[in-house]
């Protein structure tokens, strides 16, 4: 018989930590994966990525205005990032999120928010726009919606 391991606060904290999810279903993902901190967090992520797949049709009337303007500038972006409540897009994970949609379209020059959804992350390949707008909804648990974006550079 094998002894299965303990799962120690310190372990709950730390994917907290990572993934933003709750105690309970870090709890959860630790326990299916047998302590595994990577197969727990694809757990979570998989399960956030299915809790946004059923909040899609939910109205989305809050949000923010992000702008982002490269350091040189000569670049700055616009995005309009809408969630249900005026509680979530005042929230550090929505914030981040805006900024880091900003900073994408500034730097990859999508034509429109759709070209913008399927493009690969700049700061991690392995996902794109979409993946992460979505795993931000299984972290705050509202749809979330990039509703327009916009893009100047100097001389064009």
């Amino acid at each position: 018989m094998t002894k299965v391991k303990p799962i120690t606060i310190e372990e709950i904290k730390k994917l907290r930590e990572q993934t933003q999810a709750g105690v309970m279903e870090c709890r959860q993902a630790l326990e299916e994966s047998g302590g595994d901190m990577k197969k727990a967090t694809d757990l979570l992520i998989a399960r956030g990525i299915a809790k946004a797949e059923k909040k899609a049709g939910r109205e989305v009337k809050a949000g923010l205005v992000e702008a982002y303007v490269h350091n040189t500038g000569k670049v700055a972006a616009l995005v309009e990032i809408a969630c249900e409540t005026d509680f979530v897009a005042r929230t550090d994970e929505f914030k981040k999120l805006c900024h880091e949609v900003a900073m994408q379209v500034a730097s990859m020059n999508p034509k429109d928010v759709e070209e913008l959804l399927n493009q690969e992350y700049i700061r991690d390949a392995s996902k794109t726009i979409e993946q992460l707008v979505k795993e931000t909804i299984g972290k705050l648990g509202e749809n979330i919606v990039v509703r327009r974006l916009s893009r100047l550079s100097l001389g064009e």
